[in-house]
């Protein structure tokens, strides 16, 4: 597929998809509890897979200017959700270390647990 057109083609339809995953991303991290991260990131690795196999065939030094400032773009929107996504886990290991310890600390205030009394014979 040498074609110019074709290939300018394939790689704005691979850039465009691709940002509009990020889009969704970026915009419903923090805000959508219902956001499917899994699904998106799987279409994230779509995307990404296909932009590799495009460079197989593409010299990103003959791109085009507008090519060029697209995948500035795009490079840029995924910096932002790769900044997004690492505040979202650490807030993910936060809330898990929180709970961690509120069960630690329930376990411990002076009640007794049922594995404490497995051993005892109380008749």
């Amino acid at each position: 597929m040498s074609d110019p057109s074709f290939r300018d083609h394939r790689f704005h339809t691979v850039l465009t998809r691709l940002e509009t995953v990020i889009d969704a991303e970026n915009a419903a991290i923090g805000s959508d509890q219902e956001y499917d991260l899994v699904r998106s990131n799987a279409a994230k690795s779509r995307c990404l897979y296909d932009m590799t196999m495009l460079f197989k065939d593409i010299n990103p030094a003959q791109l085009g200017d507008a090519h060029k400032e697209h995948l500035g773009t795009v490079k840029d929107k995924l910096d932002t959700n790769n900044s997004r996504l690492k505040a979202h886990m650490e807030a993910v290991r936060d809330i898990t270390e929180m709970i961690k310890e509120s069960v630690a600390a329930s376990e411990a205030d002076g009640t007794y647990s049922v594995n404490q009394f497995r051993g005892t014979n109380l008749s």
